[in-house]
């Protein structure tokens, strides 16, 4: 599922991201952000993955499609301020087909914490997190990319998701620290 990111990519990030400070507690939080079709979870495994790091997605926190804000809330609520406070920390993941939060996940101890997905980044979330990694691409590629993830699950809903992203970042809720160009994975790199 997904695409494969080179190692000079993941690498990439990581390095950037070991230079970061702890920001919930003593532990470190990367955000992995960017629109739907952007790269990001592919990359967010990777990179937990390579730092040993618990990860969670945005997808299962969004309280269906009109669920971005809520996700952002609970985020915060249920993990961000527990880590911060030094407490255990827990959250319920999204049964999109029963429509209603499901069972509860504890977050592992770690020295890191990575989190994906849109909303992931979100201004009300900066003081918990070490570093927001945005992940760019074209609209056209990004919209090929998440149909062909989820087909015929997504398509109904494209506009209407895409929707929310736009009310989003036009809110200038995200400032990123690191931006990934992704027209193909490790094609660009910037620092902001």
């Amino acid at each position: 599922m997904g695409e494969v990111w080179p190692e000079v990519a993941v690498e990439r990030v990581v390095d950037w991201a070991r230079g970061r400070e702890p920001s919930a507690g003593a532990r470190r939080v990367l955000a992995v952000e960017g629109r739907s079709g952007s790269g990001k979870t592919s990359l967010a495994r990777a990179v937990a993955d390579r730092l040993g790091a618990p990860l969670i997605h945005m997808d299962d926190l969004y309280a269906g499609w009109d669920g971005l804000d809520t996700a952002v809330a609970n985020l915060r609520a249920w993990v961000l301020e527990p880590l911060a406070a030094g407490r255990p920390a827990s959250w319920r993941r999204w049964d999109w087909a029963a429509h209603e939060y499901a069972e509860e996940h504890p977050v592992p101890d770690a020295d890191w914490l990575v989190v994906e997905g849109v909303g992931s980044g979100a201004t009300v979330l900066r003081p918990y997190v070490s570093g927001i990694v945005f992940l760019r691409s074209d609209p056209g590629l990004r919209k090929r990319r998440a149909l062909a993830r989820d087909g015929e699950t997504y398509a109904p809903h494209w506009e209407r998701w895409a929707a929310h992203e736009d009310a989003f970042y036009a809110n200038g809720n995200v400032t990123a620290d690191l931006v990934v160009e992704n027209e193909e994975p490790g094609a660009g790199w910037r620092d902001e």
